[in-house]
This record gives C-alpha cells, structure tokens and sequence, in this order.
C-alpha cells in the first residue's frame, strides 16, 4: 500500500458508493470539487457529493478529502503525544446521510488513514472509521442487519474485532452531557494500525465496502411506509441530538476545524432541519418510549 494507491480506493469507493445511493433516490447528487495551494493552513484537494431536498433523502453527503498540513492538530495526537506538531497527511470518505421519512434511520460512515512524519523521518500510518445507525422508529431486524454487516465484514481480520469495535463505537457515540446513546451503534476504530500496514488498510476497507449491503436493505424496507406529523416532530427532536453529538464530542468534526478544512464539507453532518425542546419525555408506552427504553440500550444485536 502506498498513498496512491490509498487515494484510488477512497476516490473509488466514494464513487460507487454515490452511484447507488443515487439510484435508490432517483436524483444526482451535486459534485462540488476543489482545490487548496501553497499559503492555506492545509494543502490538497477533494471531492464533495451532496443532496439536497432528494426523493429519498432530505439531506446528505458523501465526501471524499486529501490533505497535508504541516502540525497535527491537538484531536489528532491525543493518543500519540509523540507526534504533537508533526507534519501529516491525511484522506478518506466521510458520509452523512437524513432520510426525509422518520421511519428510515439516519447513517453515519467513514474511513480514514492517516499519515505522520516522526522528527527521526519515520512515517507512521494509522486507520480510523465505521458506521453507525441512528434510528427515529425502532426496528429489530434492521438493527440485527446492519450489526450483522458489519461483523462479517471484519471476521476475516479476527474474531475479536467485531465484538470489540462493537464496544467502542457504543461508547464513542455517546452523549455524555444526556447521559444517552446516539442511535443503536455499529462499529467504530481509530489509531489502529495493529494487523500492520497493508492489512490494516484491507480491513478498513472491508468497512467501507460494507456500507451499501448494511445500509440500503432498511432504506428499501422503509421507505414507502407511512408517516404522521408527530413522527417527523419526533425525529427533528432526535435530529437535535445528532447536532449535539457532532458539534460537542466528535473527533472528525473537531479535526476538520482545528486543521483549517472546508466548513462546508465538515458540516455536512448537519441535517437540514431540527428542533429542541425544554425538559421533554415521550409519553410512556409510546413508540417514542420504546425507542428510550429499549433500543438506546447497548445491547448485543448479533
């Protein structure tokens, strides 16, 4: 594996992965590409894919980036201190995507490498990713599904990585401050480079490959099914709470702006629409409830 090499998988799965989603909406994603030189705090280009107001989807975005910069920043070194102010290069495929209907799950994917360059000149390179599942209405078999997914995509790699990658996107995606889940997990790692170089990179892209069998089987069974206002009310309320989770705990997001990316593609995450309420509690009993009471608890799904 080397960085082109790296880049021709990112810029490919972004691409087949566009396609599909493409497809299940039935309208074109926007291409916006662009291009940083020579004076801005990072260097490098990158590819954004973006939906707005679609069939299907109310909002999403599948991003591709390539960047260099010459100090890491403080989110980026926080597990390796030893490379604190070392030049890096870093790419990947982040995507968002917000169903417009309350009964398909919102998602979250993406897969990364980063590159760090020792004052000694040892390059030291490490993987990060996932996806997670982010629910309005819960639904059993989608959530076995996509866990499901996701496990057999990393057994090949070893039978711990799913149960332990399972653990740790529960707790990555936690609200700390409401003392909840996001939504029913998946599997998240980051500075992992333990199976080596080149077979690390395999797994995350066994990841990445994974997206569209984990995700677009839920969007085909949910889509048509009916919805009521106080559904979509409800899933504005849960969108204010992936707001919360984006722009106070997670990491890409705080990486992006501390190393001076596009505001734009950072924050894509954000849905189109959302809304917060004083002291609310759903009505026991409630779909709203179940979705509290049941599925927002770590649990094995697989």
């Amino acid at each position: 594996m080397n960085i082109e090499s790296a880049r021709a998988y990112f810029t490919g799965l972004q691409s087949r992965i566009v396609a599909e989603l493409e497809a299940a909406d039935g309208s074109a994603f926007l291409r916006d590409a662009w291009q940083r030189g020579p004076g801005e705090p990072l260097q490098g280009d990158g590819i954004s894919r973006l939906i707005e107001g679609g069939q299907l989807f109310e909002r999403g975005g599948c991003n591709f980036s390539h960047v260099r910069g010459a100090s890491l920043p403080p989110s980026a070194t926080q597990h390796r201190p030893e490379l604190a102010g070392a030049p890096f290069e870093a790419m990947g495929v982040s995507l968002v995507l917000h169903p417009h209907n309350p009964q398909v799950p919102t998602v979250h994917m993406n897969v990364r490498m980063l590159a760090a360059t020792k004052s000694s000149g040892e390059v030291v390179a490490w993987f990060g990713g996932g996806m997670d599942l982010t629910p309005y209405y819960a639904d059993e078999a989608d959530a076995v599904h996509f866990h499901t997914v996701c496990r057999d995509a990393l057994v090949p790699f070893g039978e711990a990585l799913y149960p332990r990658f399972k653990t740790w996107c529960d707790e990555y995606f936690f609200l700390k401050h409401r003392n909840e889940p996001r939504g029913v997990g998946g599997v998240f790692f980051d500075d992992f480079n333990e199976l080596g170089l080149e077979r690390s990179f395999a797994m995350t892209q066994a990841v990445g490959d994974a997206f569209t069998r984990a995700y677009l089987p839920i969007v085909q069974r949910r889509r048509n099914l009916p919805f009521t206002e106080r559904q979509r009310s409800f899933q504005l309320y849960r969108r204010g709470r992936y707001v919360e989770f984006n722009l106070v705990w997670d990491r890409g997001t705080h990486f992006g702006l501390q190393s001076g990316g596009r505001t734009e593609a950072i924050l894509m995450s954000m849905p189109p629409l959302a809304a917060w309420r004083y002291d609310w509690h759903p009505e026991p009993g409630s779909d709203e409830a179940r979705l509290y009471d049941v599925f927002l608890q770590p649990r094995d799904w697989v």
